[in-house]
Parts: structure tokens; sequence; C-alpha cells
């Protein structure tokens, strides 16, 4: 099968296209002829060095995938061969096959073309399981989300919307912020004129926010620290800032401010197969009826895969970055 391949760490120029022996699958395991992938951060540390393929995964990079099912071991499911299905892997995404749990598959909602669908899985899976698992954001609370446009944060900002929670979100244009009110967010906040922190008490009578969902952490958290409602939670997913900062443990102490934090990739099938059944019952709806809508910036055949790498890199999209396999 065709496939790209990361032949060092490095630049964009790395990934590079090859042929690859079909994927072996294992118990409970799909085959999926590929028809589209989406590109994500975790695709771009993979690339570069700092983000060591889990044991077992494929040194391929992708970690999301659209497209049919041509075989596997699906006694316990609900697929049948010639199925379409979205689906969040550990790896091996840019190819034209590619094998999946079956129990983290999801339909392809009606109406969505395979490009659409395979936008969904990494940042619904992530978005969904740090908010509304990790954080527990409950009926009546508000939210910000830092890195408003990327694909996590498209995606945060419409599911959190649509389920009825004021929204806040950072972005680093004030074309960006505009992007971020027309999805959802009650105020787009441009980080780079404006202090996000004193934004959000304003908003919020002084309040602050219950959750904070944060991409950048470094020296963002001691300030996120400051926005935070008593009670509140930080979630920290990446760390687009550094792995160091300030913390003001006397705040967490006085107001019981919670920091917390995760990766989905090294998490258990288990955890995953939860994730999609909440997926399926609480947000496929919602995708059906059009009250929550894939972003796609831009679309690349497969063989590009170094220009999407290249355009990630820019941060000058809005919503997601897609690989097609013609």
């Amino acid at each position: 099968m065709r496939a790209i391949e990361i032949i060092k760490p490095g630049g964009p120029e790395v990934l590079t296209p090859c042929d690859r022996p079909m994927p072996t699958l294992k118990a409970g395991e799909v085959l999926i002829k590929v028809h589209a992938a989406g590109v994500n951060r975790p695709d771009v540390l993979q690339r570069t060095g700092n983000y060591p393929v889990p044991p077992g995964a494929s040194d391929i990079p992708g970690l999301e995938v659209a497209g049919e099912i041509v075989d596997g071991d699906l006694a316990d499911s609900s697929f049948k061969r010639g199925d379409m299905v979205c689906a969040l892997v550990q790896g091996g995404g840019y190819a034209e096959y590619c094998a999946a749990p079956v129990v983290q598959c999801l339909p392809v909602p009606k109406g969505f073309t395979a490009i659409e669908a395979a936008s969904l899985p990494e940042t619904f899976f992530t978005v969904y399981s740090n908010i509304f698992g990790r954080a527990r954001l409950a009926e009546g609370e508000s939210l910000l989300v830092q890195g408003g446009t990327s694909g996590i944060g498209v995606t945060a900002i419409q599911i959190a919307s649509a389920l009825g929670h004021r929204v806040f979100a950072t972005a680093g244009t004030d074309d960006k912020c505009r992007a971020c009110e027309s999805l959802g967010a009650e105020r787009g906040i441009n980080y780079r004129t404006e202090d996000f922190s004193e934004v959000v008490k304003s908003l919020t009578d002084g309040k602050g926010v219950n959750v904070i969902l944060d991409m950048v952490a470094g020296d963002y958290v001691n300030r996120e620290i400051n926005c935070l409602a008593d009670d509140g939670r930080l979630v920290i997913i990446a760390l687009l800032g550094g792995v160091n900062g300030t913390v003001n443990f006397g705040e967490i102490l006085r107001r019981r401010l919670t920091i917390t934090g995760s990766t989905l990739r090294p998490r258990p099938i288990s955890f995953k197969q939860d994730i999609a059944q909440q997926l399926h019952h609480h947000i496929w709806p919602l995708l059906e009826s059009g009250k929550i809508k894939p972003v796609i910036f831009k679309t690349f055949d497969l063989d590009h895969a170094s220009d999407a790498h290249a355009l990630m890199e820019t941060s000058t999209h809005v919503g997601k970055i897609m690989l097609e396999i013609i």
C-alpha cells in the first residue's frame, strides 16, 4: 500500500511517500480502506522526534481516518464490511489502509463526506474526554478555550456552545477572534493585544470561568489561575508554551482550584471505547442536525503531506487540515 513515512526527525520535508506492507490485524480490529485522514499537532511532534510512538503502534503518522471497512473482526460490533466509518487510531492514518480497533470506530454522520468525517475523531475524542471527563463541565458553567481556531479549538467552542455553555476563546488575530465568535464563542480575545485574564474577569463580573482548556501551559498557567472561578478546573492538553511556569499555590488552596492534564494516544482501548459511545450518544445527533459542523481549512493529496505539515506550522489556518487518499 501507499503510505507516508518519517525518514528521520526533522522538518516537513522528511515526510516521504513509500510502499508499505498492509497492516496486520489484531483481535478486535478492522481494516479500513482510507479515503481521508486528519493532520494534527501530535503528527508534527512525532515528525520532529518529540512524540515517541507508543509500543505496538504504527510508525506511520496519522491519528484519525475515515473510509470503508474491508476486513476484520466484526463479531461483537454493529458494523459490517462495506460500512463507512471514521476512527481514532494510535498511528497509521497517512496510508491507503489502516487498522483500527472496532470499538474506536463511529459511523460517518449522515450527509458527511469522508473528508468531513475524518476531521472528527482526534479532536472530538480529546475535547469531550477532557472538558466533560477530566474537567467535569456542568450545566450552567462557562469555558475558556485557548487557541480557539485550532482543530481542538473549533471543536471545543462548538460542542460547549451547542450544549448551552458560555464560551470564550483566545486567538492571535482579530479575524481569528471573529471566527471564534462565528462558531459560538461569546467573545474572541486577541492574546497579542489583550490580557485574556482581565477580559474574562470583566465579562464574568469578576468571578472568572469554571473550566479552561489549555494547549499552551508555560507562563499562561498563572494567568489562567487568575481568571478561574472558585472551584475552577484547568485542564492542560498540550505544551506549546513550554513545560515550566510559575504557579500561585496560595490561590489554588484558597479557592479550591484543580490543575490537571492528559494525553489521549497512550490511553487504553477501553477508555476510548467509552468516549466513542458517549460521542455517538451525545454529539453525533448534533452533527447530523447541523448544530455542530466540521471546519475544514484545506485538503491535500496524501503525497503532499509535507505541504500540509508546513501549513500547520504557520498557524494561519482556522480549523482542520486534511489529507485525501485517491
